[in-house]
This record gives structure tokens, sequence and C-alpha cells, in this order.
């Protein structure tokens, strides 16, 4: 009697395939779940602080519209703008989110095992970039809802005006997402490049913290570094959700082509070494 030898199945691999299994590893991690945990907290916390100490501010001192280099704080607006006072706190702690979901790969060796399972990078690439996107977009909007809805009691209180359906609370909810994503696709792609978390987190919190200080300190030196400030990553992304506070000569559409580019050409360098490189 001859034996059939049984072949295993051959299972077609797919883009949504590759993210459902991206998700549940993602999602299954302590540092995923706590620095998303951190960034709503944080985020709601600044807010709400800073609601209360301008309040505490204009109560205190009154007639601050009288008052020389204090308009700012009784202006329509100014209010909700403080929903993205943390901002730039968001864009460093899911930015790291973004370092981790591809240094990872490298740091624990599972990288291996991920380009076995799926051979084509590039759709690994596009699974992870889907990932952090959504998910680092959608943590900040629920941080920014949080925020507005613990804040908007404290700001009854002291009379000030933040409302939910006016353009500068509505820039701050979807620019501030749009900021937080381009942070974290930024640092998917250096994790991506450099393949290592130190240095990755170290990239992303120079490019975002101490490169904008640097440009601080040229910028009352010469006058070539204003030009350059305003095209770095936190000053597009704070400006296009908190314009009042921080103020800029682009146009909206200038912005947005800003953000595009930091997004775009630091994933096409990273997925051109991802695709040349050895995995190991």
């Amino acid at each position: 009697m001859s034996e059939k030898l049984a072949t295993a199945p051959r299972g077609k691999v797919s883009l949504f395939g590759v993210l459902r299994s991206e998700s549940i590893r993602f999602f299954s991690l302590n540092s995923t779940r706590i620095l998303i945990l951190l960034a709503i907290v944080l985020y709601a916390a600044i807010a709400a602080i800073g609601t209360w100490g301008i309040g505490s501010l204009r109560a205190s001192m009154g007639g601050m519209e009288q008052m020389p280099g204090m308009e700012d704080l009784v202006a329509p607006g100014f209010a909700s703008e403080l929903m993205g006072s943390g901002l730039v706190f968001s864009q460093l702690i899911l930015g790291v989110l973004g370092v981790l979901l591809f240094s990872g790969e490298f740091t624990t060796g599972s990288a291996v095992s991920t380009f076995l399972a799926s051979p084509q990078r590039l759709r690994v690439l596009a699974a992870k970039t889907i990932l952090i996107t959504v998910v680092t977009a959608g943590v900040q909007i629920v941080s920014s809802l949080l925020a507005f809805a613990i804040s908007k009691p404290i700001a009854d209180n002291y009379q000030m005006d933040l409302d939910f359906g006016s353009d500068a609370f509505q820039r701050v909810l979807w620019y501030g997402a749009l900021a937080v994503a381009m942070a974290a696709l930024i640092g998917l792609a250096l994790g991506m490049m450099l393949r290592n978390s130190a240095g990755g987190i170290t990239s992303l919190a120079a490019l975002f913290f101490v490169l904008p200080i640097i440009l601080s300190i040229l910028t009352s030196i010469t006058d070539w570094a204003q030009h350059i400030a305003k095209f770095t990553p936190d000053q597009l992304g704070m400006a296009l959700a908190t314009p009042s506070s921080v103020v800029t000569d682009l146009e909206s559409w200038q912005q947005l082509l800003g953000v595009a580019g930091w997004i775009v050409l630091p994933l096409a360098l990273g997925a051109v070494l991802l695709a040349k490189r050895d995995i190991k």
C-alpha cells in the first residue's frame, strides 16, 4: 500500500495579514501601553493645569486687556490653544513609539523571522506605517478630547472662552493629530535606518528639542537661522495647530507641504536602506 505524503497548504501573505500580526505584537508589549497611557495623561494634565493657571492669573489681575503684553491672554481662541500646550511632549512620547516599532525588530533579533514570514520588506514597512499612523493620530485625538472635557469646567469657572466648535480648538484637534503622526512616522524612519532604539530615540529628541534650541540661539545672532527654524518639524506642527502662539509667515499649504516632506523623505530613505541592506 502506498502512502501519500500530505503537503502543508501554502498560505498567501497579504498586507492585511501582516497588519493584523503587527497589531497583535504591537499591543502585546508593555512599552506600547505605557507610552500611550503616558501620552494621554500628560497631555490632558498640561492642558488642565495651563487653563487653571491662566484662569487664576486673569481672576487675580483683572482688566488684563488694558495691560501691555497681556492682550493675548484674553484674545478669542486663546483658551482653545491652551489645549495644545502639551503637543510637543506628545510628539516626543509617541515618536518614541514609532522608533520602537521598527528598531525593536533588530534589537530583539525578530527581524529575521518577520521577513521570513513576509519576504516583501516594503509590505512590512507599509503595514507598520499604517499601524503607527492610525494609532498615534487616534491617541492624540483622544488626548485632545479628554483635555477639553477636563478643562471646560475650569475655563467656565474663570469665564474663559473654550468652545468645542471654534476654529481654534478644531485646529488643535486635527492638526495636533497630524503633528503627532508626523513625529511618529519620523521616529519609525529613524528606527528603520539606525536599527537601534537608543540611537533612534536620541536622534528624535535632538530633532524636536535640541535643534530648535540651537536655531533659537542662532536666530538672535544671524538672520538666516529664522528662515530654517520655520521649516523644522516641531515648528510646522505647532504653527498649524496653534497659529496664534507659534506665529509664522508660511501659508497653510506651505506648512502642509513641509509636513509631507518630513514624512515622505525619511520614510523613502528608510525604505531604500531596508530593501538593500542585510537583515541581520
